[in-house]
């Protein structure tokens, strides 16, 4: 009796709790009717036309970018596979938005809102990919697609990676390959770009982008309403690999001149420094390193922006290209433009002698000799062999400040090279003309007449226009485009376009007055003004040179940068019986070789531009030597006062 009466009870208990199913079964099943009744009645006509439009698109296809190789075939940038994670903003839903970035945040170790602003910063459809995070390692990629139920509208892409073999080395030549900007997409879309694309942003990269790049080839693909590919059709275009290039610089020699700036720069505290070298006879840059570097494969790796923020607030400006990029006062390197200019406008002759001072005098002001003494009574050898200021100051006031910019801009100076990288400065040649735009009508005074004839005051110059202007002078006149990309060859390695020597002009100069010049160039060793750079294996002429420029210090004296720019002839080797002093070596016009040192603010007691030539030829030439003198690297005054 009690088990009946428990079984009465138990279907009373039951009774409420399937009328409460029911009533949910309703509720849902109402709800899909709804919803149903929605998609397919009130709005089927929005979603067959969506269909409709997204069944059959033209998509682009991507093609592999063009390689980078060096004048010997040492490849120097190439293509690597690597996986991205992107979004497609439509096939993300509204409500997961946030689970789903933190979530991938989580994965991929960025912080969920720089997901979210990535994707709102793209300017492109909401069909489009956007690129959150490229070159993810491999684990993390395989994590990505098996979470794709907890990720919708996150995919992972294999996309082909820039590496630079070489990193820093090379880093301002190559430039670098990094995310096209909103800017540049809006500008280049016509030309077939895509939002999530990567173009050259510096050096080569961007200078020769178009060949690089190669053309996109195009797909007709069947796609579902959210835009995902569902098949292809056909190709409508085949894709073209991109160019490769063969670059003027040799990775050899390019390490040697690293090496010989770097140690200059670590033993004297320099925090920036050029070294160049240069074929003088076709133009061609055989290496060109810039310190403070840094690595362009941090870029190609997708960069985080606090690691650029971190490049971009470097004091010492490590992206710069100090070669090209920034312009200095030259010192007494730009002493050629007066010497050659007075020798060529008659003023002087070779054997013309002009009496040195510790000074001169125009109404109140003093202009020193650089020691602040006399050389006596001198010709262009020795007032270019000694560095004579007031020499050079007589040179340019018999010029005058008109004559002696007309000179310096036949020398290359005061306009671009045009060299085949991006950015490059102009420099600043003074005359009456450019004070008075610049300043407001005033015009040049007679004292600063006088610094420009030592290459101070107004004037400005890149290491790169000084190294072709003494490039000219070492191949007899012809002044050449200085140039880094030497040939584009197809992908099947044939060549495209062969750089051949861009000659911008040929000075009107006297082969009389540049075999002069040439001979005063090497006299600067033969003097040991440069200490003991002529006890080298080897002959070479050129020219030292300090800058003055900023504030003075508390002792009145002014920081300076460092020069040292010159040339080797063919036959480089001495030969004393012959040719004891190598002033006939150097008179010839067959030099293969040119090079220059800048050292940013080296305030060393010695030159330190020289120190580093010195070592870059003894690497060079493998001569067996070591002349270094340490001690000129200490920090101190060089002018001694």
């Amino acid at each position: 009796m009690n088990s009946r009466l428990d079984q009465g009870n138990n279907r009373a208990r039951l009774v409420p709790r399937f009328v409460l199913f029911g009533v949910v079964v309703a509720i849902v099943v109402a709800g899909l009717g709804i919803r149903l009744f929605d998609l397919q009645v009130a709005r089927g006509g929005y979603y067959q036309g969506l269909s409709a439009a997204q069944q059959t698109k033209t998509i682009p296809v991507k093609t592999s970018r063009g390689l980078i190789y060096d004048r010997k075939g040492r490849l120097v940038a190439d293509n690597v596979p690597t996986f991205a994670v992107k979004i497609r903003p439509a096939d993300l839903p509204a409500d997961q938005r946030e689970a789903v970035t933190q979530r991938l945040g989580q994965i991929l170790d960025m912080p969920p809102q720089q997901i979210i602003e990535t994707i709102d910063s793209s300017i492109g459809s909401d069909f489009d990919l956007v690129t959150i995070k490229p070159d993810v390692p491999t684990e993390t990629a395989r994590v990505v697609a098996q979470d794709h139920l907890d990720l919708p509208g996150v995919y992972v892409d294999v996309e082909a990676r820039r590496e630079y073999l070489y990193g820093p080395l090379l880093a301002h030549i190559l430039g670098f390959e990094g995310a096209i900007s909103g800017p540049q997409y809006l500008e280049l879309k016509n030309q077939g770009y895509q939002n999530d694309d990567w173009i050259g942003k510096a050096g080569v990269e961007q200078t020769f982008e178009s060949q690089l790049r190669g053309t996109y080839g195009s797909e007709q693909v069947e796609q579902d309403a959210q835009g995902r590919v569902t098949r292809v059709l056909q190709t409508t275009k085949q894709a073209e690999e991109g160019d490769s290039l063969e670059l003027t610089i040799d990775v050899q020699t390019q390490r040697i001149a690293e090496k010989a700036l770097r140690w200059a720069m670590n033993l004297a505290g320099i925090k920036r420094g050029v070294f160049i070298v240069m074929n003088p006879q076709t133009g061609e840059v055989l290496a060109m390193v810039s310190l403070p570097d840094y690595n362009d494969n941090a870029f190609a790796n997708g960069i985080s922006t606090a690691d650029y923020q971190k490049l971009l607030k470097d004091p010492n400006n490590p992206l710069h290209n100090f070669a090209i990029q920034d312009q200095f006062p030259p010192g007494s390197t730009y002493k050629l433009v007066a010497g050659a200019g007075a020798l060529q406008d008659g003023k002087i002759s070779p054997q013309t002698r002009i009496q040195t001072k510790s000074f001169l005098s125009i109404g109140k002001y003093r202009y020193y000799d650089w020691n602040h003494a006399a050389f006596g009574n001198i010709t262009i050898y020795d007032g270019f062999a000694h560095s004579s200021d007031t020499f050079f100051y007589q040179l340019a006031g018999m010029l005058g400040i008109d004559r002696l910019s007309y000179w310096a801009h036949e020398w290359g100076f005061g306009a671009r090279t045009g060299v085949d990288l991006p950015n490059e400065a102009a420099g600043i040649v003074p005359s009456n003309a450019w004070k008075e735009r610049v300043f407001n009508g005033q015009p040049i005074y007679p004292g600063e007449t006088y610094q420009a004839g030592i290459g101070q005051g107004y004037d400005m110059v890149t290491p790169l226009q000084l190294i072709d202007a003494y490039s000219a002078l070492a191949n007899g006149g012809k002044l050449y485009r200085p140039q880094i990309v030497r040939r584009v060859l197809d992908p099947e390695g044939k060549v495209v376009q062969d750089f051949e020597p861009d000659l911008i002009r040929t000075l009107p100069i006297s082969q009389d007055t540049l075999r002069t010049m040439r001979v005063a160039a090497r006299n600067v060793p033969v003097s040991r003004h440069t200490y003991n750079l002529v006890d080298l294996p080897v002959v070479m002429a050129g020219k030292s040179g300090t800058a003055e420029f900023g504030l003075r210090d508390k002792q009145g004296r002014l920081p300076f940068h460092s020069w040292f720019v010159g040339f080797t002839p063919k036959d480089w080797h001495k030969h004393p019986a012959t040719d004891p002093n190598g002033f006939e070596a150097v008179k010839g016009t067959d030099s293969q070789l040119a090079f220059l040192a800048f050292a940013y603010d080296s305030r060393t007691v010695g030159n330190a531009a020289t120190e580093i030539v010195k070592y870059f030829l003894q690497l060079y030439y493998h001569t067996g030597v070591d002349l270094r003198i340490n001690s000129l690297l200490t920090v101190g005054n060089h002018y001694g006062n």
